[in-house]
């Protein structure tokens, strides 16, 4: 089984309606140089907050708003995560966007009707937080007091810091940096001046020893443990790549469940044992017994059920899975895991050729004509080499009496955008198809920040050449320790095969709720918001995936969940199934990315951060 080596489920500054990664080591939560991007994990409708377009209507029941607050410096997609510990809120000021102002905020929250914010924590230059930030107490021989971690990704590769951060927040208006930038520092066994990117990270007390688990972007080994004991001196203790560790994770069906990469994790004190819940992309939800850091245990996993069975029941339609196993949670009693399985492509894709009747995985561009479901093109395949401007390799004008063509370029030299510029100026090509590159980081499937007026797909390197019946002469091995664009034996305006390419709707993201239990957990049920379901709804209503969910910390049947432009939600687990019993969308719409529980003076709260502005704060009033 390979790794992703797209970028990691980051949001992205596009939005991105293809959520097949490459395949091989994993990359940086940014676009590559050309603009490869991977599950685009906050994909965004520009429109999604204008006027009375682009997103749900407001609506609210039994849920009330106790409070709002703006963030000093907030622009539209700035917010990322939220943590709440005692008093404060934390809000991870999102870099991807705008590569300025990026930290995080810490807000006052002792009356909740009445947030203010008191402090700042600038983020390196280059570098920001998303995901995973906590605060907590740590009680070591080493160090005693309240500590905020937070992750580092890039967005200037130059200058930016990876790793993990680690402030003391005992005074939270007056935070002080403890380790910044910290990190496994080795990417394949050579020696780095920096840590690794990460994408989340979550820490936690055991007694004499404190430890953190970060998300490694850069490397297979994707489960990094942190000592962070005394944590101005914190170091790498141990790093898994869990499925190959405990191989009976992955799924062998359907074809699809194929780029294996850890998204998200929590770790809970269960019956004196140190469990963590880990969230794979196309391995599902992991528990894992980290009481020993050194000696993890296997304890349970689940799998994607197929056909997916959300579509299934919402909308009466047969599709496989997408499996974004994207963040997790323990219930209050432990009975159950309740997972956000996120998906910002309600449209999914395929492509065949004339001469197989095998389908074959293909990613839609970002910011290209997209099909929706039920539409298809078909075209002769015309290669067109890299397609990039100055290149000797000219993109050929398609010979339209024949038929309709389809350019077939290589990834590589020069950007997507380019690329898709050079066949437009060639005139009269349906789409386009961009194949993979060879490299590390290349050879599998990928999807594409890209721009242009022509519908524009992407494919990995062995499809490539397998439009040109050239398959059985693909090498993956030599694929990856290769360096090389151009698919050999092929020439510049060769006929390759007849390409069609479906689309079809299979939903936003959605949630499941399965037993918690050893071995594989049973899914239980499964949640959506009745838009998610709907074609209608495909576009124009920002993203209707849901991101994450918060178990209620009073009740064992309640949960609450953020989910994007569908707002704040909160359900209940009745008879093994999730019912919604509450939602809030504000006037002119939300972009809600975090949820984190808290209590005050034996009220439970809810913290929201939403993108565009910054904190909401939530009661349940409902049964």
């Amino acid at each position: 089984m390979v790794k992703s080596s797209a970028i990691r489920a980051a949001l992205t500054m596009v939005s991105v309606a293809a959520l097949i990664l490459a395949t091989t080591s994993v990359a940086s939560a940014q676009p590559d140089e050309d603009g490869a991007v991977s599950s685009a994990d906050g994909a965004r409708d520009a429109s999604q907050h204008g006027g009375t377009a682009g997103h749900l209507p407001a609506t609210q029941s039994n849920v009330d708003l106790i409070s709002k607050l703006k963030m000093k410096n907030a622009v539209p997609e700035k917010i990322a995560d939220v943590g709440v510990f005692k008093d404060y809120a934390y809000l991870a000021a999102w870099g991807a966007v705008t590569c300025t102002y990026n930290g995080v905020h810490v807000v006052d929250i002792k009356d909740p009707a009445k947030p203010k914010e008191v402090a700042f924590i600038q983020a390196k230059e280059g570098s920001y937080p998303g995901e995973g930030i906590q605060a907590l107490r740590i009680d070591t021989p080493a160090f005693t007091g309240d500590v905020l971690v937070s992750n580092n990704e890039k967005c200037k590769d130059k200058v930016g810091f990876g790793g993990m951060n680690l402030y003391d927040v005992t005074n939270p208006a007056h935070p002080t940096p403890l380790a910044e930038g910290v990190g496994d520092s080795t990417v394949n066994g050579q020696g780095k001046k920096a840590a690794n990117e990460t994408h989340s990270v979550f820490a936690w007390d055991a007694g004499d020893k404190a430890y953190a688990v970060i998300v490694d972007n850069e490397e297979g080994t994707d489960v990094d443990i942190m000592d962070i004991t005394n944590p101005k001196k914190p170091f790498l203790t141990a790093e898994y790549d869990l499925d190959k560790t405990f191989p009976q994770i992955l799924q062998s069906a359907p074809a699809n469940l194929t780029e294996v990469f850890l998204h998200d994790l929590v770790v809970k004190q269960i019956a004196g044992k140190q469990v963590m819940l880990l969230s794979y992309w196309d391995a599902g939800y992991v528990s894992v017994d980290m009481t020993d850091v050194q000696k993890p245990i296997y304890l349970g996993d689940t799998d994607f059920t197929n056909p997916d069975p959300q579509l299934q029941e919402a909308a009466g339609l047969i599709e496989k899975p997408e499996g974004n196993g994207h963040q997790g949670e323990f219930t209050l009693d432990n009975r159950y895991v309740i997972g956000a399985d996120e998906d910002f492509a309600p449209n999914g894709a395929e492509g065949s050729t004339d001469d197989t009747a095998t389908a074959f995985q293909i990613s839609q561009g970002s910011n290209t004509p997209q099909l929706q479901g039920g539409e298809s093109l078909t075209g002769d395949a015309v290669y067109a080499g890299r397609a990039c401007a100055g290149d000797p390799l000219v993109v050929p004008a398609p010979n339209t009496t024949s038929g309709r063509q389809v350019a077939v370029v290589t990834r590589g030299l020069c950007t997507f955008t380019e690329k898709v510029a050079s066949v437009e100026a060639a005139g009269g090509y349906e789409g386009i198809v961009i194949v993979n590159r060879e490299g590390s980081d290349g050879c599998g499937a990928f999807g594409m920040s890209v721009d242009g007026s022509i519908p524009t797909f992407s494919v990995d390197r062995k499809t490539g050449f397998g439009l040109f019946d050239r398959a059985a002469l693909y090498d993956n091995a030599a694929c990856l320790a290769g360096a090389g664009s151009l698919i050999p034996g092929v020439s510049l305006g060769d006929i390759g095969d007849v390409v069609s390419v479906r689309a079809f709707f299979d939903g936003w993201g959605y949630v499941h709720l399965f037993d918690n239990s050893t071995g594989k957990m049973a899914e239980l049920d499964t949640y959506a918001i009745p838009e998610a379901e709907d074609p209608a709804f495909a576009q124009g209503f920002g993203d209707l995936s849901v991101h994450e969910v918060a178990t209620s910390k009073q009740r064992a049947d309640l949960a609450y969940f953020s989910y994007y432009s569908g707002g704040f939600r909160v359900a209940k687990i009745v008879d093994n199934k999730l019912v919604e019993t509450g939602r809030f969308i504000d006037q002119g719409g939300n972009n809600i990315w975090g949820v984190q529980v808290f209590e005050s003076n034996g009220i439970e709260y809810v913290a929201a951060s939403d993108r565009d502005s910054g904190l909401y704060i939530f009661r349940y009033t409902g049964g």
